[in-house]
């Protein structure tokens, strides 16, 4: 979670670093702190989570712990916010978070300190795809989360995102990985469109919208990259970029599904067959409403692949 308030007026920016949002949140992070009249003050959950944040000179913000069982921790985390920018929630689920709790619950508790603290404007950073009445329990539980949003009162931008390239987190160590050479097993063989955004431009977008009360004020846009094209491609030309070669080997989806969801009924845990059906859904998106409403130009694709393979390391 992140929540903003400007210079004279001041910005705060607030993060809670947990998940698969840390690496985005870092990404905003950095983008405030480049920002000469923004304040950044990190919301974290933990020391761990605190100590993967970027160097925050003192005179540019601080750290905050907050917790979203104790209302109190997020009002003095809001305090003198101008805007928050919300990061929730988690792709995979564990034995302890569910969708429901890490992408709904979390907000209401945000909203509810957003609204003691009379803060302006409320970013939420959601998915592309997300639909309060989707089969799929992420999807759904995004579209809850944006519900909750548009009927809080406050005023608001969701900022949907589809996947998103440049984040020193998992899911780019896996992409350097697989576009190092060799053979690589995909599901489906990456014949679903991607629609890839880069962190930077994520960054830039959620900050913007948070400065300025009426950028992009009570809307609620899909924020893509450049391009969409098949999730192959894009492995092929990370491989391009980096002089290697590789060949891409089909894993059939139904019986990778069926895998999962045994090994998830016998451990109690592990990767959920819905998270395959979102890697599988097509993202084919005009990406021009957005940025402009967000006041950003959105880097080329390669340009992303190039700077996610380097926040890695390629070498």
């Amino acid at each position: 979670m992140l929540a903003c308030a400007r210079g004279a007026p001041r910005l705060s920016v607030r993060i809670a670093v947990t998940g698969a949002n840390s690496a985005v949140g870092q990404a905003v992070v950095r983008e405030a702190i480049a920002s000469a009249d923004v304040e950044t003050v990190a919301c974290v959950r933990s020391d761990r989570a605190a100590s993967q944040l970027p160097p925050i000179p003192e005179s540019r913000g601080s750290v905050a712990r907050i917790d979203f069982e104790d209302p109190e921790s997020l009002r003095r985390a809001f305090r003198g916010s101008a805007g928050v920018i919300h990061l929730p929630g988690i792709l995979i689920e564990t034995r302890s978070t569910s969708y429901e709790s890490a992408n709904v619950e979390a907000l209401r508790c945000a909203i509810e300190a957003a609204h003691a603290e009379d803060v302006g404007k409320f970013v939420l950073v959601g998915a592309v795809g997300a639909d309060p009445s989707s089969a799929n329990p992420y999807f759904r539980s995004k579209g809850l989360a944006e519900q909750l949003l548009l009927h809080s009162g406050l005023t608001y931008t969701v900022v949907r995102a589809p996947l998103v390239l440049g984040a020193a987190a998992q899911g780019s160590r896996a992409f350097a990985r697989e576009t190092s050479g060799g053979f690589v097993a995909v599901v489906g063989g990456g014949r679903s469109l991607e629609q890839p955004l880069d962190v930077r431009d994520l960054a830039a977008g959620a900050l913007a919208a948070a400065v300025e009360i009426d950028r992009a004020r009570d809307r609620v846009l899909d924020l893509v990259g450049p391009e969409s094209v098949p999730m192959r491609e894009i492995l092929r030309r990370g491989a391009r970029l980096r002089g290697a070669r590789i060949r891409i080997v089909p894993l059939p989806v139904r019986p990778v599904k069926a895998l999962l969801a045994l090994i998830r009924r016998l451990a109690g845990a592990g990767l959920s067959p819905d998270v395959i059906d979102i890697m599988q859904t097509d993202v084919r998106l005009d990406p021009q409403p957005a940025a402009r409403a967000l006041g950003i130009e959105l880097h080329e694709l390669d340009d992303t692949i190039r700077y996610s393979l380097e926040n890695v390391g390629m070498e």
